[in-house]
C-alpha cells in the first residue's frame, strides 16, 4: 500500500490524465472483487496448489527450491506433474511466493495481480503520451482500461493479468528507448529482462511474436538514427529480414518453434477443443491440416473469426450475447479505420509507420494462431485479450476518433 501510494502520488503530479487514474483504478479493483466472488475453476486450481507449494516452502525450503526448477510437485501425498512450457505450473509457483505477502488469501492475490496489470498498462499510457505526443491521448486508456473483455479478463487470478501487464510494460519501455527524448536508463534494462522472462514463461509463443516485433522495430530505429530506412518499403524489408532471421534462429534453438512441431501442436489443440465445443457455437474448418498450404489457406478466415466471433445472434448464454455486441463495436472501429486509411492525407493517424507495422504484425499473427487453434468461442474471447488492446490502440488513431478522444481525455 505504501508503494502504491507513492506511485499514485507521482502520477498525480503529471499535468494530464491524472484525473482518470483514480476512477480507472477503482474500476479495476471493483472488477477484481467480482472475479473473486465468481472464482473460475482455473483460478481455484491456481489458488489451491499454490497454497500447497507455500506450505512446502515453510516446512521444506530445499524441496520447494527443487520444485521451482522441475516440472513436478510432490508434498504430503499430493502430486502434480506438468510437461514442457507449462504456464499453469509457472503461475502456481509464482503465487506460492505471492502467498507470503497475502497469507494465502485469494482476494489479496487477485488484487496483487490486478495491480500489476494496472501499473503495466498505465506505464504504456504515459509512454505513449510522452514519446508520441501527436497520438490521441485516450486511445491507450480505452484499449487497456475501458474495453469490457480486456478489463474483465485481465483482472484477478488469471493468466491474462500477467500477460497484459507484462506486455504493456514491455512496450512502454520499448517506446521510451526507441522514441524517447532522453537516454534509456541503464537500470531499466533489468526491468526489460524481467518482464520478457515473465511474458515468455506465461505464453512463450505470444512472447516470441511480440519480442520479435520489438526487436525488428529496434533495428529500424537504429538504422534510422544512422541515416537509413527513410522510406516505408525499406522499413518493411528490414523488419521482414529481422523477423525471418529470428524465426530461423528460434527453430534452431528449440524444437518447439520448428514448423512441423508447431503445426502439429496447433492442429492437436484445435481438435481437442473442438471435440469439447460441439454442443455450443464454435469455429469449424473443413480442411485444416498440419501443412503450410492448409495453414495459409485457412489463416485469413481464422483472423476474421478471432476478431468477430461470437456474433450477437449466436446465443448460448448471456456472455455470448455480450461478447457478440462487443465484436460488433470492434467491427465498426475496423470499418472506420479502414475508411480513414483509404482516404489517406494523414487521416489514419500519426503513429510512426514502423511502430504500426510492428504492432500490426503482432496482432495479425496472434489472431491467426488463436483462430486456428481455439474453436471454443468462450476460450477464444479470453485468449484474444492479449492482442485486443494493441489492435484497439491502432484502430483509435484515425482523425475521426482522435478529436473525440482528445476532447474527453485531458
Amino acid at each position: 500500500m505504501f508503494a502504491l501510494g507513492r506511485w499514485l502520488q507521482a502520477q498525480y503530479q503529471q499535468p494530464t490524465l491524472r484525473t482518470w487514474i483514480g476512477p480507472l483504478l477503482l474500476l479495476k479493483l471493483g472488477i477484481t472483487v467480482i472475479t473473486w466472488l465468481r472464482l473460475t475453476g482455473d483460478a481455484a486450481l491456481f489458488q489451491h496448489w499454490s497454497g500447497l507449494l507455500t506450505e512446502q516452502l515453510w516446512t521444506a525450503p530445499s524441496a520447494w527450491l527443487q520444485t521451482l526448477g522441475s516440472d513436478a510437485f510432490s508434498f504430503r501425498g499430493r502430486n502434480l506433474v506438468y510437461h514442457g512450457f507449462s504456464n499453469t505450473f509457472f503461475l502456481i509457483k509464482l503465487l506460492s511466493v505471492v502467498n507470503l505477502l497475502s497469507l494465502g488469501n485469494a482476494l489479496l492475490n487477485s488484487l496483487y495481480l490486478s495491480l500489476f496489470c494496472f501499473v503495466g498498462g498505465w506505464q504504456l499510457v504515459r509512454a505513449v503520451e510522452q514519446t508520441l505526443p501527436a497520438a490521441p491521448r485516450g486511445a491507450a486508456i480505452v484499449a487497456f482500461f475501458l474495453w469490457p473483455t480486456v478489463v474483465y479478463w485481465s483482472s484477478g487470478l488469471t493468466k491474462e493479468s500477467l500477460l497484459v501487464g507484462s506486455s504493456a510494460w514491455l512496450l512502454a519501455l520499448a517506446l521510451r528507448g526507441y522514441y524517447g527524448a532522453v537516454p534509456f536508463p541503464k537500470r531499466s534494462v533489468l526491468g526489460v529482462v524481467a518482464l520478457a522472462i515473465l511474458f515468455f514463461k506465461m505464453r512463450f509463443f505470444f512472447a516470441a511474436v511480440l519480442l520479435g516485433a520489438l526487436a525488428a522495430l529496434g533495428m529500424v530505429r537504429l538504422v534510422q538514427r544512422l541515416g537509413g530506412a527513410r522510406y516505408r518499403w525499406s522499413q518493411v524489408v528490414l523488419m521482414a529480414m529481422v523477423l525471418s532471421s529470428g524465426v530461423w534462429a528460434a527453430s534452431e534453438v528449440s524444437p518447439a518453434f520448428r514448423f512441423n512441431k508447431f503445426t502439429n501442436q496447433l492442429i492437436r489443440n484445435y481438435s481437442d477443443l473442438r471435440a469439447n465445443s460441439l454442443a455450443r457455437p464454435h469455429i469449424e474448418f473443413d480442411n485444416l491440416a498440419p501443412t503450410g498450404a492448409s495453414i495459409a489457406q485457412n489463416a485469413p478466415f481464422a483472423i476474421g473469426y478471432a476478431l468477430t466471433r461470437p456474433w450477437p445472434w449466436e446465443f448460448h448464454n448471456a456472455a455470448y450475447v455480450a461478447a457478440g455486441l462487443e465484436n460488433m463495436a470492434l467491427l465498426v472501429l475496423l470499418v472506420v479505420a479502414g475508411v480513414a486509411l483509404v482516404q489517406g492525407q494523414g487521416r489514419s493517424g500519426t503513429l510512426p509507420f514502423a511502430l504500426v507495422l510492428a504492432l500490426l504484425f503482432y496482432c495479425v499473427v496472434l489472431a491467426a494462431l488463436l483462430g486456428l487453434s481455439t474453436p471454443n468461442l468462450g476460450t477464444l474471447s479470453r485468449y484474444r485479450v492479449v492482442l485486443l488492446p494493441y489492435l484497439l490502440l491502432l484502430l483509435l488513431q484515425n482523425r475521426y476518433l482522435a478529436s473525440w478522444l482528445n476532447r474527453w481525455f485531458r
